[in-house]
């Protein structure tokens, strides 16, 4: 592994992944350092949602070395990887929609968390979720499933932020949401990242990714094609044409 990404706060070497007997990654080599934003992108199908999972040990089968927090995560089970303090929003959301909008934060709720060198990290209340969402803060007793989808990942979203992660993984953020709840996706990453916290995303949407990521890495059926920044991305119309069709 490249020494300079040895103190990454997630590092990905050698990745590989399957289900069953169809070989999806292919030697996946990434890095996310702290405070950081870093977009994964390509089309559908081509493993984005997949690298996510495998980070947090939701597929059947994968090899190679995953550090986080300069722990070795591959042998974790994924409920160990998120006590560590990897934060994971699916794209199919996955909310209690027989609870409430408060009943549902509760449920993702971990203790305060401290950075190796001893700074607090990010320790968020209900309090501070609904500042950054303040949709979801005229709805604290509204029943979950009686919520739009853009709301859903909204609430979901603030649900994994409550276990004050490091790192947070987003599937598809800006997918199927409306303009209004992508302009408050957008805040919450760049709050999240001024706040020291990092962000990993899978996307699709190159505008959508421009404005928040500072680092790019692009899949083409499970092979990475391109790293580097954003805006070098954004720029390249060869490549974006190539792997992204825009």
């Amino acid at each position: 592994m490249n020494q300079e990404h040895n103190a990454a706060l997630l590092s990905l070497h050698g990745l590989h992944a399957w289900y069953g007997a169809a070989h999806i990654l292919h030697d996946i080599n990434l890095h996310v350092e702290r405070g950081e934003v870093v977009a994964l992108m390509g089309r559908n199908g081509a493993g984005k949602s997949t690298t996510l999972k495998a980070i947090m040990g939701l597929v059947p089968k994968r090899s190679g070395q995953l550090r986080f927090m300069g722990q070795a995560i591959e042998k974790r089970q994924p409920y160990e990887i998120a006590r560590l303090g990897l934060g994971y929003v699916p794209e199919d959301r996955r909310i209690f929609t027989d609870l409430s909008v408060q009943e549902n934060l509760m449920t993702g709720r971990q203790g305060n968390r401290t950075w190796p060198d001893g700074s607090p990290g990010l320790n968020w209340t209900s309090e501070a979720l609904y500042e950054l969402f303040p949709n979801l803060a005229q709805m604290q007793g509204r029943s979950a499933g009686a919520m739009s989808g853009g709301e859903q990942q909204m609430l979901t979203v603030a649900r994994s932020l409550m276990g004050n992660p490091y790192l947070l993984l987003l599937d598809e953020p800006s997918e199927g949401v409306a303009p209004v709840m992508v302009e408050q996706m957008v805040a919450m990453i760049l709050a999240l990242k001024e706040r020291g916290a990092s962000v990993l995303l899978s996307e699709q949407n190159i505008h959508f990714a421009r404005l928040v990521a500072d680092r790019a890495y692009v899949l083409e059926k499970g092979v990475l094609r391109y790293r580097g920044g954003m805006q070098e991305l954004a720029d390249d119309g060869e490549v974006r044409r190539a792997y992204l069709g825009v």
